[in-house]
Formats: C-alpha cells, structure tokens, sequence
C-alpha cells in the first residue's frame, strides 16, 4: 500500500471516464445486439398480405409487396372484362394449363381470377424477370398491334400480356404471369399468399 494520497480530482475524472465509457459500450452493443433480430420487413417477407381493396375503382390498378416480389391488384372495367375472352387464339397459353409455377384452380378461367373483375398477379416477366408496365390504353401505341385491346408490355424485351396476365404468342416470356395464392376475407379484404385450399 503506497503512502502517497490520492488526487481527489484524478479520481473524480477516472470514476467520470468508466461511467463514460460503460454509456458509450451500452449504445454500442444495444443496435448491434438487434441487428440479431430480423427486420420486420423480414418478418413480413414471408407472410400473407392483407390487402383493403375498398378504395379500388374499375380500371385501377395497385401494387403490394409479397415475398418480396410485387403484386397486382387491378378492378378491371366491363369492358375489359368483355374483350378477355376475344383474345384466346392470340395467345400461348389461355388456360394457363403450362405455367413452371402452378396456377391455382380458381385461377385457371379466362379472368384468371376468383371474382371476375378483380386480378391478382405477380407483376414479373417469366421471360427474365423484368416487371411489365401498364399499356390499358387501347389501340396503336409504340411496340405494340394496331388492334391493342389494353394490358402490359414488358419493357426489356417486347412481350405483352392481356389485363388477365396472359402472354401472347410468339413473345420470348414463356409463361403467363404468375397468380399467388390468395382468398377474400370480406368484399373489402384480400388476403395475398394463403388460399383456402391451405
């Protein structure tokens, strides 16, 4: 033990910097400590989607997050309802009876769709992963038939789909647009990634 006394202001500035430094560690350590923790985002990745559709009007079109990956949601118009099944043998695969993904049951119908004038499709191209881009507007525009009935055309590289989501002929997608899994829990309420049958 040493004779000499001790500074009383070393102390206080020691006694300072440990309650300093053990503030400073703890912030330190909380955020990295959480980042343990998935987002929720991440949490949600996986999980169904709940949709309110109460606001959507005919020829509207909205765009939600599943997996990842971007969903459609569109109300679409008598009319373009009416013109669906007129474009049958204009394109590859009307039943979606080839997609490599399965199309649900209720979905294999010319709307593709549980209720008629509601679609719900993952808005990526099955030729190379592009998101298509609304064309509703019908007849002759850039990179598209003089007899253009409203859909989306796929920006990379030229293929279209009708407002079902279904790829014409002779495009380099080959597959129809993908229909998640989904059911309505009300009029108003869909849910995107569960269905029924699940």
């Amino acid at each position: 033990m040493s004779d000499t006394p001790v500074d009383a202001s070393k102390r206080t500035w020691l006694i300072a910097s440990g309650c300093a430094g053990a503030v400073g560690g703890a912030f330190v350590a909380v955020p990295f400590v959480s980042s343990f923790q998935p987002s929720e985002r991440a949490k949600a990745a996986g999980a169904p989607v709940e949709v309110d559709i109460s606001a959507l009007q005919p020829g509207e079109k909205i765009t939600v997050e599943w997996r990842g990956k971007p969903v459609w949601i569109m109300r679409r118009t008598p009319e373009q309802l009416a013109a669906l099944p007129k474009l049958d043998d204009q394109l590859a695969d009307p039943l979606s009876t080839r997609t490599a993904y399965p199309t649900p049951e209720y979905a294999r119908n010319v709307h593709r769709s549980i209720k008629p004038e509601i679609f719900v499709g993952v808005g990526i191209c099955s030729h190379l992963g592009c998101s298509p881009i609304d064309k509703f507007q019908p007849g002759a525009q850039p990179s598209l038939p003089a007899d253009w009935v409203g859909g989306f055309l796929c920006p990379c590289h030229g293929s279209t789909f009708d407002l079902a989501g279904r790829v014409f002929s002779n495009k380099p997608a080959p597959d129809n647009l993908e229909v998640p899994p989904h059911t309505y829990l009300s009029d108003t309420r869909l849910l995107i990634g569960e269905d029924k049958a699940a």
